[in-house]
């Protein structure tokens, strides 16, 4: 029995010296090595967009109304077509109108005869002349309403104001139209250029006009780089756009600011009504760069892993200007030629020891780009 004993202190003896050798050896070699990407950081010219809801609009919408009120007798043009300045559209039915101009002309036409009959007389001192000029009154006056009537009847044929396309055409024949009618005949725009509405808040575009060089608004507003312009369905339209005007009171409604680009429409694929987004570059030149994965958020901080020496994963924060392709724009905490942790800060802490693979950094963030495509 006391041997059995002694055999089993001896085999523990044993267990416990060879849990304290292994502690040992891993305390003189310290935590195993992870191996990490790691890329060196470089300057780049960058491009930044910012984008803001717009709505499209033809550079004129001329709404057709009538001058004077009848019924639609015919309408001469179709949806979509395009017409020239002074192109018949709408006729009105001009009955009524040709009975009370036909009246008129023979009031014209009676005032005439009485003028004609008292000139003789008044040569001959056989009445007063103040007759006479009493005569040529009412003869002006009836020929002021027979004019009035015929430029009516002139108003029922409804003509386009301007070169343009015509819209959507509401009222047919038969319809009842009046100059106080709510809802026009129909609308024609010239969209050979369209332009673009979009807004700022004063904040932003407060940042926007002090970072643009000029003296002035104007100078500003000539400085102000080309913009482009995403469609509804998410296709970048293929023509740039140029900002015109900028409307610096504040809309005290909306608390914005609003803008007007002026695009080219050659194909007439823009039209009244489309909305899309505007997107305003922004160049940062010798920008330092790094791959936006390679962050991470704590506390309302972004941090990067920075190699400090030869193998050492230090947590280092960083102050962001910007956001492009994937791309953080760095103000200050990293400079080019640092070597940071490309993939994997997730599985990082402070200080970790680390194996550096050298990796490309225009490979990693081609990558990148290719599968967010």
């Amino acid at each position: 029995m006391k041997k059995s004993i002694l055999i089993s202190l001896s085999s523990l003896a044993l267990i416990v010296s060879s849990c304290g050798d292994s502690k040992n050896e891993q305390a003189a070699t310290g935590p195993q090595k992870i191996p990490f990407p790691v890329v060196t950081v470089p300057t780049k010219t960058v491009t930044a967009y910012e984008s803001y809801p717009a709505s499209i609009e033809g550079i004129v919408n001329s709404e057709i109304r009538a001058k004077v009120s009848g019924y639609i007798s015919d309408v001469l043009v179709d949806e979509g077509q395009k017409v020239r300045k002074g192109q018949l559209l709408f006729k009105l039915e001009t009955q009524s109108l040709s009975q009370d101009a036909a009246a008129a002309k023979a009031n014209v036409n009676a005032a005439q005869v009485e003028v004609d009959k008292l000139k003789p007389l008044v040569e001959k001192n056989i009445i007063s002349a103040v007759q006479l000029e009493t005569a040529k009154a009412q003869l002006e006056q009836a020929r002021s309403a027979y004019n009035s009537i015929s430029a009516n009847i002139g108003y029922a044929n409804i003509k386009s104001p301007v070169d343009g396309y015509v819209g959507a055409i509401p009222l047919r024949e038969g319809a009842l139209v009046s100059p106080t009618s709510q809802t026009p005949l129909t609308t024609v725009s010239d969209i050979s250029k369209v332009y673009v509405y979009f807004s700022l808040n004063e904040k932003e575009y407060l940042d926007f006009i002090q970072n643009t060089e000029g003296e002035s608004l104007d100078a500003k507003i000539k400085n102000l780089p080309k913009v482009e312009l995403v469609l509804a369905n998410g296709e970048t339209y293929p023509h740039e756009g140029t900002i015109e005007t900028i409307n610096s009171q504040v809309n005290v409604g909306t608390g914005t600011v609003s803008f007007r680009a002026v695009f080219p429409n050659p194909e007439r694929l823009l039209s009244n009504g489309y909305s899309g987004k505007i997107k305003i570059p922004t160049v940062y030149e010798d920008a330092t760069v790094i791959p936006e994965f390679s962050t991470y958020d704590q506390q309302g901080k972004i941090y990067t892993y920075r190699v400090q020496g030869d193998s050492i994963a230090v947590a280092t924060p960083i102050e962001v200007i910007d956001r492009a392709n994937n791309l953080i724009i760095v103000q200050s905490g990293i400079q080019e030629g640092d070597k940071i942790i490309v993939k994997g800060v997730g599985k990082l802490r402070n200080n970790t020891p680390i194996v550096p693979q050298p990796a490309s950094f225009d490979s990693i963030t081609n990558s990148l780009q290719q599968a967010f495509k």
